[in-house]
């Protein structure tokens, strides 16, 4: 699967983290968004763009292992756009 070139910037949403896994294959993208949720503990959210069709799949299964709170799913440009609130936020 080839990368797909990252879009004008959505609108940002306040504390919220945008990680662009794009052109990854899984399990790339849940990992990354893991690392960022680790490290950044002062953001509330993150926006995870992925394009590898797994991510559908891994990415609630993510959130559901670790009470993490899957806001939304969109399909935008051939890609996922996964809004996640973290853990007791």
């Amino acid at each position: 699967m080839k990368p797909i070139p990252s879009p004008a910037p959505s609108p940002a949403k306040d504390g919220f983290v945008v990680i662009d896994a794009r052109g990854h294959r899984c399990p790339v993208p849940t990992l990354k968004l893991r690392q960022k949720i680790e490290a950044l503990q002062d953001e509330a959210g993150f926006i995870l763009w992925a394009n590898d069709p797994m991510a559908q799949i891994d990415v609630p299964h993510f959130c559901n292992q670790n009470n993490h709170v899957l806001i939304s799913t969109e399909v935008v440009d051939e890609a996922w756009l996964f809004t996640i609130a973290r853990a007791g936020r």
